[in-house]
């Protein structure tokens, strides 16, 4: 009997990722930012560099909003509600935002209006991980790391937790148990950076008859802007996958 194709309802989630190992940014399409806030170390605070966010704090030597820790739930809250381009940077303490020079300010202005930075986005006074951009009309998240490796770390937490939700739908028991639920290391994910940097397509779904999931790649060379993935997802799928990673 021939093995029946998948379809998109076959699958859990589709993810796609482009690096640039050069510049340290990866370009994901499918990643919400609460996705990415739940799937990263936290932050301690954001500076607001464009949004329309409406109640954050204002730091008035940069003359940017910022959001707290305290104050990073309710913005997590309205961001569905909010509209238009969200472009951030992570930083250690507002002290620290005062120090800042107006070169590495205008430098901040430049990385919110232009999508990418003068050079790497990682300031020594703001002591930050990431700088992030994301266009909901793009369907678009770029995010630039100071450790590349965060990348599959953050991707390898967001597949975890959606296979740890769908666990958590069974027996009281198989919820009790972690160790009975499936993971995957980053490591293993790393090792499937090659596809990344080529720009390529992970879709996460669960295996028939099995406790097992499964996450097929395909490369996707030939695509220059993440929102066109979509439009061409069902036959992105009948196309055979270049690696299957099993989850167990």
């Amino acid at each position: 009997m021939a093995k029946k194709m998948k379809t998109t309802d076959d699958f859990m989630y589709h993810l796609y990722i482009h690096m640039n190992d050069v510049d340290q940014f990866v370009i994901y399409s499918g990643l919400s930012f609460k996705q990415f806030f739940s799937s990263v170390e936290p932050m301690k605070n954001v500076l607001l560099l464009k949004h329309g966010y409406e109640d954050g704090s204002f730091n008035m030597h940069t003359q940017f909003d910022f959001i707290g820790t305290e104050d990073m739930k309710p913005f997590l809250k309205k961001l569905s509600d909010m509209q238009g381009d969200l472009c951030w940077i992570d930083f250690s303490s507002e002290k620290n935002v005062n120090q800042l020079s107006p070169m590495e300010q205008a430098e901040l202005l430049y990385f919110s209006h232009k999508r990418e930075p003068l050079g790497l986005p990682f300031f020594g006074k703001l002591q930050n991980r990431y700088a992030y951009y994301s266009s909901n009309t793009d369907k678009m998240t770029k995010v630039y790391f100071r450790f590349l490796g965060d990348s599959e770390q953050l991707t390898t937490n967001l597949l975890n937790k959606m296979i740890e939700e769908k666990e958590g739908n069974g027996s009281f028991w198989r919820r009790k148990s972690k160790q009975a639920i499936p993971t995957i290391d980053p490591v293993v994910l790393r090792t499937c950076r090659p596809y990344a940097k080529e720009g390529a397509l992970l879709s996460l779904f669960k295996m028939e008859k099995s406790a097992q999931y499964g996450i097929e790649i395909r490369t996707l060379a030939h695509y220059n802007f993440p929102d066109e993935v979509w439009d061409d997802l069902e036959e992105i799928l009948k196309q055979g996958y270049d690696e299957l990673i099993q989850i167990n």
